[in-house]
């Protein structure tokens, strides 16, 4: 079903509703595109950390324990 179908037919249906249920109708897609926005937020973000050169300083730093540092080894 194309984008332009699926408005016709829920456009059909809700003028066909009384009018407290179209209004949850509203209140649903309300809540879709919340989600969606904040979903997209988050996608934002996280591509902006992952393209972030903030923290390479992190990827230069000398080790500063090795393995014989370790007191007890844990194997699993």
């Amino acid at each position: 079903m194309t984008r332009q179908a699926i408005i016709e037919h829920t456009t059909q249906i809700i003028n066909q509703l009384p009018e407290d249920k179209a209004e949850e109708i509203v209140t649903f897609a309300d809540f879709i595109m919340k989600r969606h926005e904040e979903t997209c937020l988050s996608a934002g973000i996280q591509t902006l950390a992952a393209q972030s050169q903030t923290f390479n300083f992190v990827n230069e730093e000398e080790e500063l324990y090795t393995l014989a540092d370790l007191k007890e080894v844990y194997h699993g």
